[in-house]
């Protein structure tokens, strides 16, 4: 099923920015170096009579839009501002352990359809991930959120039902920001997850060929894992852009017929496009991983015993002696027999630094959140159990989610 591109709520809707902001190009020679992946400035933007218009960024903008609308990381300035914020929202998060969180998907049998929010723009990944996982419902709308704060505003003023983040890649690694967002709102859940292959596509207009290319655009997230076959195209200018979704737009309305763009598949059906190869990247196994959220609305019955290991509990904690008890926390579930398959820190703002005295003299450490997925159920007797024990080391605990392990699509 193909869910309906929705129209964005208009409490998530701002005006697009004008753009001053240059795509930076790259010198050849560096993309034959892994080591050096730099991007040079100052790209020539006529190629045959066309100009492919810049991406949709304006200095001007908010620090925190401008890092999201790049895509994956805070920068300084934003990360500053939230040290000076209470921890991750307020003193909510140093409630202890609650009930479990089992929301159940919301029909649309009233007449209206399931909202679903994605990160990103039309032609995204994040879109990609939100189709595969709604796929199985019949009344559905998707709508995107340019900013990444978005997708849990529209859960908040429930102006969406679900929505889906990334938030981590096989290569890369996590995705910094979604996991403070989580940590930050305190009444969204975890509510499932998306294991899907990354499968980055070259993009052009119907009708053009690779011998019509000039040069190939994309993010540097996606140039980075097709380094093989772009290092092969040394004919080709390969160029950097925010975001690929908006340049295949760019390359479909302003008909730019010397420009490839890296892409998804979803992207060349959203504009029009035609795939010239599908399967660019690297022959490395690449993998997105995305989450289902929704608003924490009350608890109900899980499954437990051999069911509940097609499961997973995710869990954040600070440990009041910072990381050295790590290890007793980690115990506590390897004693019960439940796998710990992913471990995640993230600084904790509500206390960043941990004085520790020795000789009289006063030592800093940094302290941190650790976030971890759990095989099984968060009702599973074990786990009740390895979470209180977790619960008397701890500064604080708290259930992120309970849902069902995703399947590799």
């Amino acid at each position: 099923m193909a869910l309906r591109v929705a129209p964005i709520p208009i409490s998530l809707r701002s005006a697009s920015p004008s753009s001053s902001e240059k795509i930076r190009s790259r010198d050849r020679s560096q993309i034959r170096n892994p080591r050096c992946f730099s991007l040079k400035s100052n790209l020539k933007q006529q190629r045959r009579g066309t100009q492919i218009a810049p991406p949709d960024l304006s200095p001007l903008l908010p620090t925190e839009e401008t890092a999201a609308r790049f895509g994956l990381e805070m920068t300084v300035v934003e990360l500053e501002r939230l040290f000076k914020q209470a921890a991750f929202g307020g003193d909510h998060l140093l409630r202890k352990l609650s009930g479990p969180f089992h929301p159940s998907l919301p029909s649309g049998s009233s007449g209206r359809p399931v909202r679903v929010a994605y990160q990103g723009v039309r032609g995204s990944y994040c879109q990609e991930a939100a189709v595969k996982a709604f796929s199985s419902v019949s009344n559905c709308d998707a709508f995107p959120c340019d900013h990444m704060e978005d997708a849990f505003q529209a859960l908040n003023d429930r102006s969406a039902d679900r929505a889906v983040i990334p938030v981590e890649n096989s290569i890369d690694g996590p995705i910094d920001r979604n996991l403070d967002l989580l940590l930050r709102h305190d009444g969204i859940r975890i509510v499932g997850e998306l294991i899907l292959p990354v499968n980055h596509c070259l993009l052009a207009l119907p009708g053009v060929s690779r011998s019509d290319l000039r040069r190939i655009v994309s993010h540097p997230q996606a140039l980075s894992h097709c380094r093989t076959n772009l290092a092969a195209a040394a004919d080709l200018e390969i160029d950097e852009v925010p975001n690929s979704a908006d340049a295949a737009r760019y390359v479909s309305e302003d008909r730019i017929a010397d420009t490839a763009v890296i892409g998804s598949k979803i992207a060349a059906r959203e504009f029009g496009l035609e795939v010239l190869e599908q399967n660019f990247q690297d022959p490395n196994g690449n993998f997105n991983r995305f989450l289902q959220l929704g608003l924490e609305t009350g608890a109900a019955t899980e499954p437990e015993g051999e069911k509940s290991r097609n499961r997973k509990t995710t869990v954040a904690f600070s440990l009041e002696n910072g990381v050295s008890d790590l290890f007793r926390a980690l115990w506590h579930f390897e004693t019960r027999d439940i796998p710990v398959v992913r471990v995640e820190h993230r600084p904790n703002r509500s206390s960043p630094v941990r004085v520790a005295k020795k000789e009289k003299v006063d030592f800093g450490y940094m302290d941190y959140v650790f976030i971890v997925d759990l095989e099984g159920s968060v009702s599973d007797s074990e786990m009740k159990s390895a979470l209180v024990q977790l619960e008397e080391i701890s500064g604080f605990v708290r259930v992120l989610g309970s849902y069902k392990c995703g399947l590799l699509h």
